[in-house]
């Protein structure tokens, strides 16, 4: 199995801002702790992280033609903005998608609670800080085995 963990705006500053919403575990821990869950369970894993919108469409599309089983995306910001990604993601539809964000999205400010990525996923993971990535896996993994 093989999937794409792609990382949005700010969060390889993880560990460094507003730790009492998004917590104390470094942006490189966090990546670290993925990379040693997928050798647990025999999944290829590539992580990327971007601020820029463009890059994370162009993300997408690879996975597609790249032959990658799934994605896990914490879009950061670009959740409550980006027609691009959501579109992108809708594009390479069969390919599953787990939407993840380390704050709980729906208890912050109103904006945060509009997603253009949720109705294209297969999943929302939000609330978890780092260890929703290990529950996207985990999701992935049961609805790869499953379809």
């Amino acid at each position: 199995m093989k999937i794409m963990v792609i990382n949005g705006p700010n969060i390889n500053m993880i560990g460094i801002r507003e730790k009492n919403i998004y917590g104390t575990v470094s942006f490189d821990d966090i990546i670290k702790m993925i990379k040693e869950e997928a050798v647990k369970r025999d999944i290829e894993v590539t992580c990327l992280q971007s601020n820029f919108e463009g890059q994370l469409v162009t993300w997408i599309q690879d996975a597609y033609f790249e032959h990658y089983d799934g994605i896990i995306i914490n879009p950061g910001a670009y959740t409550h903005t980006s027609i691009a990604i959501a579109d992108a993601i809708k594009a390479i539809s069969p390919i599953p998608v787990v939407e993840i964000h380390l704050s709980d999205i729906d208890t912050r400010e109103e904006f945060r609670k509009v997603t253009y990525l949720t109705p294209y996923c297969i999943a929302q993971i939000k609330g978890h800080k780092h260890l929703g990535y290990i529950m996207a896996l985990d999701t992935l993994q049961t609805y790869i085995s499953q379809h």
